[in-house]
């Protein structure tokens, strides 16, 4: 039982809880960058409901400094960072195939944004 909760932790941790955005680095020649921000779920049980809502709070303000300052010096901010924020959130909701998690995005989103995304919504979230 312990072994598998661990491995499930494990793989949400590596897997899912990368919050990556592309920005737009201006140089003489444009790159770009993609910043990756591991967000731990260390202390949470995501087949708790708040602990899923906490952990949700934690990949939006992960994607929110991947999107702004990125935690290093010199990156410009991007045109767009609304979609930035909302990618970069769906994208890592998307990988964590968490059903709590994915209940907690659809309370601040669309079942058109999750889909916009390729999050995968459970039957009966889809039904509410």
């Amino acid at each position: 039982m312990y072994a598998n909760t661990a491995l499930t932790s494990a793989r949400l941790l590596v897997s899912a809880a990368a919050v990556t955005c592309t920005l737009l680095a201006t140089d003489i020649r444009a790159a770009d960058v993609t910043v990756a921000i591991q967000v731990s779920t260390q202390g949470l049980d995501l087949k708790k409901s708040a602990d899923a809502r906490t952990f949700y709070r934690r990949l939006h303000f992960a994607a929110w400094v991947a999107c702004t300052r990125g935690n290093r010096v010199n990156l410009q901010p991007v045109d767009d960072l609304r979609g930035c924020v909302e990618g970069a959130l769906g994208g890592a909701i998307r990988s964590a195939k968490t059903p709590l998690l994915t209940q907690a995005y659809l309370q601040n989103h669309t079942l058109q944004e999750a889909a916009k995304y390729g999050i995968e919504v459970p039957t009966q979230l889809a039904a509410k």
